[in-house]
């Protein structure tokens, strides 16, 4: 790994050669570690129906696995210093693939459930590592486009992952459905790779010193600024889970009865997220960071409502518009934090993704309680009221770039 002086960093701008096999590569990075993570989301009545579960018991098949995630996450940050961003980045992605394939040949839900939890512990190298690959690498005024094809990635991923995984189910099985989605990724991986190319900025601090991340991570955590940023990581992907979740059971029963494939289907709204990344950057041109963060989530919250409505076509939008508001706000976000903490982006960029995949686990499985005891109308109340205290929290953000000494 070659490095630079951190007074004149040797930046990857748009127009290089660089920035287009950058773009490529970050772009499988996202797509094979969300659709890992996220494609049991439309197996969880599959799950539930054959192992004999509760929907809040099959929902721990993605709750163990980003709550897994949320705590690797700190460790890889920290090892990626003594590592390197780029290998360790490869290396979870492949670990992870094959960890799915051991998924789809596992004989228990236990062992299921196992080999979904390591796959959220391996996956800790990709998402944290990878934003601080962007903040160390791209230049400032091109950063937001290339997070935004990072984040657009994971939303391609995460649609593929789950419209993939209703399709392959209902004509074949959800363990060949697993399989396939592990060979694709391993693929994936392979190209990444190839791709990325070596990094210019990165300074490897060997070993392992862990009063220096301990003192990193607890000057981020006193940073009110930053605090701010990760509780609004924690609300997006609360609610963004939790709607999902459950949506799944809600439109396999009464009264629309949906089979997997025509669920899986709903999923294609994603698409509405990856164009939702692209233009993140110009709508934080017009509104600011703060406005376009605001606006993310205004669009959630009405969304949200919509989804009370018994009409499928109003849930189906209602899904669109939750989806296109939490691809605004987390590719703003996501990109607002390494600025905001200056120094250490790494372990910034960690503790981000901690509160966020923690959101994930922790609502999301608390759902399933809402689930039972309110149904659908729980389900709204709980993410309409995550929804009110992110624009709460977004009014007292400030997205101001850290100014750092030479």
């Amino acid at each position: 790994m070659s490095s630079q002086s951190s007074s004149s960093p040797a930046w990857i701008a748009r127009g290089d050669k660089d920035y287009i096999k950058a773009g490529f590569a970050l772009f499988l990075l996202g797509f094979a570690s969300f659709s890992l993570i996220y494609c049991v989301q439309p197996l969880l009545p599959s799950f539930a129906n054959s192992f004999g579960l509760t929907p809040a018991q099959s929902s721990l098949a993605l709750s163990l696995t980003t709550g897994l995630l949320a705590f690797s996450i700190m460790l890889a940050g920290a090892f990626s210093q003594a590592l390197g961003r780029r290998g360790l980045m490869f290396c979870s992605m492949l670990l992870a693939a094959l960890l799915n394939l051991g998924a789809s040949m596992a004989p228990s839900w236990h062992s299921l459930l196992l080999a979904r939890a390591l796959e959220g512990f391996v996956l800790g190298g990709v998402p944290a590592v990878a934003m601080a690959w962007l903040a160390e690498e791209i230049h400032p005024d091109h950063l937001g486009k290339t997070m935004g094809l990072y984040v657009g990635g994971t939303a391609l991923g995460a649609m593929i992952g789950r419209v993939g995984m209703g399709l392959m189910t209902e004509f074949t099985s959800w363990r060949i459905a697993l399989g396939v989605l592990g060979v694709l990724c391993i693929l994936s991986a392979v190209g990444f790779i190839l791709l990325l190319p070596p990094s210019r900025n990165f300074e490897r601090k060997p070993g392992f010193n862990i009063g220096f991340h301990l003192q990193s991570w607890g000057s981020h955590l006193r940073n009110l600024r930053l605090v701010r940023l990760y509780f609004i990581g924690f609300l997006l992907t609360s609610i963004f889970v939790t709607l999902f979740n459950y949506a799944t059971f809600r439109l396999a029963g009464a009264p629309y009865f949906l089979s997997p494939t025509q669920i899986s289907l709903i999923f294609l709204v994603y698409a509405f997220g990856v164009a939702s990344s692209s233009i993140a950057g110009r709508l934080t041109d017009k509104l600011g960071r703060k406005g376009a963060i605001g606006l993310g989530f205004l669009l959630m919250l009405s969304g949200t409502l919509l989804t009370l409505f018994a009409e499928l076509p109003l849930v189906v939008l209602g899904v669109v518009l939750v989806t296109s508001g939490f691809f605004i706000s987390h590719s703003v976000t996501s990109g607002t934090v390494g600025p905001v903490a200056g120094r250490n982006k790494g372990h910034a960029s960690s503790l981000y993704l901690l509160f966020y995949y923690m959101g994930s686990s922790l609502i999301g499985s608390a759902g399933g309680w809402f689930w039972l005891h309110g149904g659908w109308g729980a389900i709204v109340g709980l993410t309409a009221g995550t929804a009110l205290l992110g624009l709460l929290t977004v009014a007292t953000v400030s997205t101001r770039p850290a100014q750092v000494k030479a």
